[in-house]
């Protein structure tokens, strides 16, 4: 029997993605440009903490609008849709014989599919909604989720690089360390997310880690040429 593998939960990794990204790579650049300033770890951990609890909640709340937003766009849609099938009915049926013509129907079947959705409207409408506007219903409860899943990832992906300088009190040794925990993080985030993308696994990890270290050199060199 042949199986067809997908990815599953795509919203999901979505999500985890994006807090997870955000989440190693800004604190880390953070940590580092403080580094360059200062030589306690103390005020390290405590600007990198502030600086995970404030990213978390401001990426969990832009995932939440972004869900809210999907949501409102497309009961405005659905509800324009019912609209126009009781105002327009014939149209709509045109509609759809022109969705099955691009499928190469023949134009009596064209006749008949149009006839039989139109029987019943709320498949009509489903339909319509998916095969004219491209839209699937989302989840209700997926802003929530969303939010909590983008702000949880960035905590775990923003404790990360700060761990070591809560261990080490000196900050030029915990950004060594710092550095070297965060890049082979980043290498297994950035490997993981193209095998789920279905992008080259070692040449897009490479490419994070490439983007982690520029950030996080960058912030360093900032913070060692303001502290001249």
């Amino acid at each position: 029997m042949h199986h067809e593998h997908h990815v599953t939960s795509s919203e999901v990794v979505r999500d985890i993605v994006i807090g997870m990204a955000d989440g190693l790579t800004v604190p880390f650049a953070l940590a580092a440009g403080l580094t360059g300033a200062v030589s306690s770890s103390g005020l390290v951990v405590t600007a990198g903490i502030a600086e995970i609890v404030a990213g978390s909640i401001a990426m969990g709340l832009g995932g939440y609008l972004a869900g809210r937003t999907e949501v409102d766009h497309y009961q405005s849609e659905l509800k324009r849709e019912y609209g126009e099938v009781e105002r327009v009915p014939e149209q709509e049926k045109m509609e759809v014989k022109e969705i099955f013509a691009e499928f190469g129907l023949s134009h009596p079947l064209q006749n008949q599919i149009a006839d039989e959705l139109a029987k019943d409207k709320k498949k009509w409408v489903d339909f319509m909604m998916r095969y004219e506007l491209g839209l699937e219903e989302p989840n209700a409860n997926r802003a929530t989720k969303s939010a909590l899943t983008i702000g949880l990832s960035y905590i775990v992906g923003g404790i990360i690089p700060l761990s070591p300088y809560i261990v080490i009190d000196n900050a030029q040794v915990a950004l060594y360390y710092s550095c070297f925990v965060t890049l082979i993080c980043l290498f297994i985030f950035g490997y993981f997310k193209s095998k789920l993308t279905g992008q080259p696994a070692v040449t897009g990890a490479i490419k994070v880690v490439i983007i982690g270290a520029l950030a996080a050199g960058a912030a360093f060199l900032i913070a060692k040429l303001i502290t001249k």
